[in-house]
């Protein structure tokens, strides 16, 4: 393998696997094909620092794309797929993008996002089928060298929130800048270090490239020499399908994922042999704990918790072994130190519940935003993503909540996550969300919005039978005033509950 982010690595070795279509490309492709896209890029005016969108489902091209920009020194930018067309030129728009690189199975979306007029002057190009305006990815690739461009440098990920909360808002790190192999790859140290991560282990990437966690792991496996096996879309047999038939080592999850692969019938999860799995992480949002504590009984003391954000202010881990002394717990830190502080900005003993901060956070900004920037900032240099919880006595963290999600019913705090975690071990609820709804008298009540296991068993019957469950495990100011039910609730597809949907929503109030 010639000098570059691969050095070192078989190049015969698939650097990606994608399943279930089967398509494999090997380490010296990969190498090949990102030297061709970053020429590509320069060709097309792309000079360090510039950002490059990327409109595409789960397949091989979405990491070659992603290797082109980062060894080119720019920003890629991945648009979530399952947006509007207004949210997803707002995305193009707000980033910068000077260049779009979609595929022909999302050109609907894309012909729609770029009919923006202040999109007009943004470069086009399409994967797949062109559609018309749009120039042929591979036609336009297959004239580049294949050799890597003579001012290499380490780009980086500007990643946009999920918009749990609002809209979503570009993460733009300042740039590495350094020659290849010089990126702080704090994933990568964590899969070798932490997770005994070695060349040709084999990561299983069941979530969208388009989020943080996937891309970057992803990316941090090629660094370490082993084998992305990506799906093109979850689904919870067709996982456990694949740890078997690509013998997965290593692999990360959400806990959504983790509740599905529970509910398939016990005949179904006994039919696979993962026997080869070593190490299951999971992030990106709570885990209810009767779900970790099923899955550890399942899997066995493999699963690997971790705690962190887009923004990398911090982070926080947590190993089976000690999550069974500490369940709920997110452990301790791996990144930053962390803090609790009440309203008033004063640090939090052990046991009291306050807003979550790191100290020593690292560096980056909203883009276009110094505002919001600078509010997530206190006095001490530290950051907060706006995320409660409270740590114990040996310095583990706890999460309670996003402060946004915050209910407050006749003066008194209440924490959505612990009514959810209750309701979801119900046999009967597949997804909950808890929010707060106006109330002449309360200032808010707790509402519970439930998507049923079963569709036809939604209505007052079953209605009671939830509130009188919660009412086994709650004091009773946390038990749902109301309980309402919906065909589907909107997660984004890494877990994260989108309440402001919700929230938004006049009907529903």
């Amino acid at each position: 393998m010639s000098p570059g982010p691969f050095e070192g690595t078989d190049p015969a070795r698939p650097a990606v696997i994608v399943e279930p279509s089967g398509v494999v490309v090997t380490y010296a492709e990969l190498e090949a094909r990102s030297n061709q896209a970053a020429h590509l890029f320069r060709h097309r005016g792309l000079r360090h620092g510039a950002r490059v969108a990327i409109l595409a489902e789960n397949r091989a091209e979405y990491l070659e794309l992603a290797w082109a920009a980062q060894r080119a020194g720019l920003y890629y930018v991945g648009v979530n797929t399952h947006l509007t067309p207004g949210e997803a030129a707002y995305i193009i728009r707000d980033s910068g993008a000077r260049l779009v690189v979609a595929t022909d199975v999302l050109g609907d979306l894309a012909e729609a996002a770029l009919a923006d007029p202040a999109l007009a002057t943004v470069g086009r190009l399409m994967l797949g089928e062109p559609r018309p305006g749009w120039e042929s990815y591979e036609d336009a690739l297959s004239s580049q060298p294949r050799t890597p461009v003579p001012d290499e440098s380490e780009g980086d990920f500007m990643l946009y929130s999920s918009g749990t909360t609002g809209r979503p808002k570009g993460i733009a790190r300042p740039l590495p800048g350094g020659p290849l192999g010089t990126y702080p790859d704090n994933a990568g140290r964590w899969l070798r270090e932490l997770l005994g991560f070695v060349p040709g282990d084999r990561y299983l990437s069941p979530a969208p490239l388009y989020h943080a966690a996937p891309l970057g792991w992803s990316m941090s496996v090629h660094r370490s020499g082993g084998t992305v096996v990506v799906l093109e879309r979850f689904d919870a047999e067709l996982a456990l399908a694949v740890i078997e038939r690509r013998r997965i080592t290593h692999s990360q999850w959400v806990p959504t994922m983790f509740v599905r692969l529970l509910k398939l019938p016990a005949r179904v999860r006994a039919r696979y042999d993962l026997s080869s799995l070593r190490q299951a992480v999971h992030a990106a949002a709570p885990c209810p704990v009767e779900v970790k504590r099923a899955m550890i009984g399942w899997w066995g003391p493999i699963l690997f918790e971790y705690y962190s954000s887009t923004e990398a202010i911090g982070a926080t881990a947590i190993t089976s072994e000690e999550w069974l002394r500490k369940p709920g717990s997110v452990g301790t830190p791996l990144l930053g130190r962390p803090y609790v502080t009440d309203d008033d900005g004063r640090e939090l003993p052990p046991g009291e519940v306050g807003t979550v901060w790191f100290a020593d956070a690292a560096e980056f900004a909203y883009h276009g935003d110094p505002g919001k920037t600078a509010a997530v900032r206190d006095g001490r240099g530290g950051a907060s993503v706006g995320d409660v919880g409270h740590l114990d006595e040996d310095g583990y963290l706890y999460l309670s909540d996003r402060r946004a999600h915050l209910v407050i019913s006749g003066g008194v705090n209440i924490y959505p996550r612990e009514i959810e975690d209750v309701l979801l071990g119900h046999p009967a609820v597949a997804d909950v969300a808890v929010v707060g709804r106006p109330d002449p008298e309360m200032g808010e009540r707790v509402v519970a919005i439930v998507q049923p296991e079963d569709p036809a068993a939604a209505g007052p019957d079953l209605g009671a039978e939830l509130t009188g469950f919660a009412r086994t495990k709650l004091a009773g100011f946390k038990v749902p005033r109301e309980i309402r039910f919906t065909a589907e609730l909107p997660r984004t597809p890494t877990g994260k509950m989108r309440k402001h949907v919700l929230t938004d929503d006049p009907a529903a109030s």
